[in-house]
């Protein structure tokens, strides 16, 4: 039977289908995260925007989510899916290493966040039942954004990673005791809530031992079919079952992923599942951003602007500052702490159900909850631009901070090569350079990387080139040499257009990655450019030559030959009046 194109389970899935299609592309061409992308096509698509003008407009039907309560479902799975994948990137004894950071700092996040939030909101008028239950929903923070912005493994991903999982672990508790707090309850609320804590430890133990048990079996047999859609089946059986079986024990679905993932990260097979299951998850999360955007009413928003404002700068304030002192507390650097508590400012997808909980129980008026769902989704649109803010604060915080790591100084007469960028390529030139006994300074603007390469004996400066003011620091009109590695083309050749300008004699080595970019970097001014795609290029093209049993001879010759006639390329295009340096490393015994 032929599907209908005004069934609305189609019309859906191609909107969001092809918003992914637009969003996602276009987007990474201008470097912006794609999560803003997503909430403003929910905004443009949703009821709110284009939606509600279908009535006057049918056509719109087909490029627009009237319902978006269809789509719901696929956008609570994006979020299992994410908190599964998460799981993978973990283990038992990362997790439990982890055990004070997620049961003291997390614990005293929540709770101190709420009581300061819930009091403000008490002094405002709000009566003390209300005041909790929003309290209690506006300090969850969003899980399926932050960790995608910052990881689990950085020192940001960590003490995020920590705060969320208690809030996490802590939402059906909270549902819970909301409940227990109602107009009409009794006091079994809370013998329930006991319950639930009981039933939910059992439940995780069984599925622990039985994952343990059945998972290495279960997947061992999938791999051997070798049949990539058995293996992705059993997959996906094993987070939904998990999901299920964590939420008929009282606890939330995406503690049951999160615990899925945890128990395949055990076994060899998580490589693949990983693999497997990323498209998925891109799409789902891509949904659920969808319904956040399509849950923003422009023309509501227009009306109570200022109060809307007020009400987010406030969460944000109240909930950046509980963190940044509790990971103070806990030891964590003052940039790392900053950076940590802007990310965890805006409130999360899981206030929404905690709020629905509140307004159902009757703590709150539905107005009330109708108020704080739009400053939260307001919150979740703002959350990639708090994650930049917190970058750009937190770099500044270490250059200036006292109880950062010490910072080598440049070598102000000069008489030394300077590496801007300590990535990979810089680490390698800067051992180079010092088993041929030169001096160096290098310069790098992650401060992970540089604390790093600090503790390995490096001299590393840390701060951001694309600032004039630390280059003119360096003082690299007296420098032996320049040497620039960064993987950011545009910038590279705009910092060495710069410096030729301040520097006409220095010599400038670049990194490129290609032709096109090296022939950018030479009319800007450096002295050698080295394409590395185009080098690597020529050395398997050698390679795969020897091995396919072309002499050796004809294949150095012809690999010559192309190096020339790639040199003229970039000759003529860069309008040089001499032939680019572009060569391999010779083997012993070769001449050129």
């Amino acid at each position: 039977m032929a599907l209908r194109l005004d069934n609305q389970g189609f019309s859906d899935a191609l909107v969001i289908l092809g918003s992914a299609g637009i969003v996602i592309p276009a987007f990474a061409r201008f470097r912006v995260s794609p999560v803003i992308g997503f909430i403003l096509v929910g905004m443009l698509v949703g009821p709110a925007g284009l939606g509600s003008l279908v009535p006057d407009a049918p056509w719109l039907y087909y490029l627009t989510i009237t319902h978006p309560e269809s789509i719901e479902p696929f956008a609570e799975f994006g979020i299992i899916l994410l908190l599964f994948s998460i799981g993978l990137e973990l283990s038992f004894r990362r997790l439990w290493a982890m055990r004070r950071l997620v049961f003291g700092t997390g614990a005293a996040e929540l709770i101190g966040s709420a009581v300061l939030i819930g009091t403000a909101l008490h002094l405002l008028g709000q009566n003390w039942a209300g005041a909790i239950g929003l309290g209690l929903a506006l300090t969850l923070s969003s899980t399926a954004l932050v960790l995608p912005l910052v990881g689990t493994t950085s020192p940001v991903g960590r003490g995020a990673f920590a705060m969320l999982l208690f809030e996490d672990l802590a939402l059906v508790p909270i549902i819970f005791a909301l409940g227990a707090m109602a107009p009409t309850a009794s006091d079994e609320g809370w013998v329930g809530i006991a319950g639930v804590a009981l039933r939910g430890g059992v439940t995780v133990v069984a599925m622990y031992l039985g994952g343990k048990l059945v998972l290495p079996r279960l997947f061992a047999q999938a791999a051997r079919t070798k049949s990539p859609e058995l293996f992705l089946s059993a997959s996906l059986l094993v987070v939904i079952v998990a999901s299920v079986a964590t939420t008929a024990a009282g606890l939330s679905p995406i503690v049951g992923a999160l615990l899925a993932g945890l128990l395949i990260a055990e076994t060899e097979y998580h490589s693949e599942v990983e693999v497997m299951t990323a498209p998925f998850k891109g799409l789902a999360l891509g949904v659920f951003l969808i319904t956040v955007g399509m849950s923003l009413d422009l023309r509501l928003i227009a009306r109570n602007w200022d109060t809307l404002l007020l009400a987010v700068i406030g969460v944000v304030a109240v909930k950046a500052i509980v963190t940044y002192l509790l990971l103070r507390v806990a030891h964590a650097r003052r940039a790392v702490a900053a950076e940590t508590g802007l990310l965890m400012g805006s409130p999360s997808e899981t206030t929404l159900i905690v709020l629905g909980t509140a307004a159902q129980a009757q703590l709150i008026l539905p107005s009330t909850a109708s108020f704080w769902q739009t400053v939260t989704a307001i919150g979740l649109t703002i959350t990639p631009l708090l994650a930049k803010a917190g970058r750009v604060i937190s770099r500044r915080i270490e250059a200036r901070s006292s109880d950062g790591p010490a910072t080598p100084a440049a070598d102000q007469d000069g008489g030394q090569t300077v590496i801007i960028g300590f990535g990979r390529v810089g680490k390698m030139i800067a051992d180079m350079l010092t088993i041929h006994g030169q001096s160096y300074i290098a310069v790098e603007a992650d401060i992970d990387s540089v604390t790093e390469a600090r503790r390995s004996g490096y001299p590393v400066l840390f701060g951001d080139v694309s600032r004039a003011e630390l280059v003119d620091r360096l003082n690299l009109p007296a420098a032996r040499a320049l040497i620039l590695t960064m993987d950011d083309p545009v910038l590279t050749v705009r910092l060495a257009r710069r410096i030729r300008q301040a520097a006409p004699d220095l010599p400038i080595i670049a990194r490129a990655r290609d032709m096109a970019h090296a022939t950018e970097l030479y009319r800007a001014g450096v002295s050698e450019a080295v394409p590395e795609t185009l080098e690597s290029s020529l050395q398997l093209s050698e390679a795969v030559l020897v091995d396919l049993g072309v002499a050796m001879g004809p294949v150095i010759a012809s690999i010559h030959e192309k190096r020339d006639e790639l040199r003229q390329v970039i000759r003529r295009e860069a309008q040089l009046q001499r032939e680019p340096r572009l060569r391999r490393l010779r083997r012993l015994g070769e001449q050129e």
